[in-house]
């Protein structure tokens, strides 16, 4: 078991989140489903025998997943980060992440469920170290461009995959 474990808050579709996300990511799974009991329907106004928990796995990344209750809302103030190699990767992430959601700018999005996504290519994390400014500021007036962020758009701002 990881750690530090990331906990969803859903108002009563937590299983029907889980099933979209495990079926965009490889190497994934749902684990367990706990279910409300006596005790936990009472304090909670949940129905007893409904869906309390779902924890599962994004790409080995262990999640929970909680039917709390409409108290609490997504905000973009946290959002996950989905690292692309390739274009192919950011389109079809791009493509399903925001299915029935909202696209945004500079990568981000927010999905059907109110969750925030940045789908990033991971050279964009090497491209904005370099230690030559005017590098990094080429890249990063190409992100704030865009909505979904284009590999070859990037590495042209960089300096062509020859300068790196």
């Amino acid at each position: 078991m990881q750690k530090i474990t990331p906990c969803l808050w859903f108002n009563d579709n937590a299983e029907e989140a889980v099933k979209f996300y495990t079926s965009i990511f490889k190497n994934s799974k749902t684990k367990g489903i706990a279910r409300y009991g006596e005790a936990g329907a009472k304090a909670s106004g949940r129905p007893q025998g409904s869906v309390m928990t779902v924890s599962f796995e994004l790409d080995g990344q262990e999640f929970l997943a909680l039917n709390g209750g409409p108290h609490f809302k997504f905000s973009p103030a946290i959002s996950f980060i989905a690292n692309a190699k390739t274009q192919q990767e950011i389109d079809e992430l791009w493509a399903k992440l925001s299915a029935g959601g909202t696209p945004g700018q500079c990568g981000w999005l927010t999905d059907k469920f109110g969750v925030s996504w940045q789908i990033v290519p991971i050279l964009v994390g090497e491209m904005m170290l370099d230690k030559d400014n005017q590098k990094t500021d080429r890249v990063m007036e190409a992100i704030l461009r865009m909505n979904k962020l284009g590999l070859e758009e990037l590495e042209e701002a960089y300096g062509g995959p020859a300068n790196r």
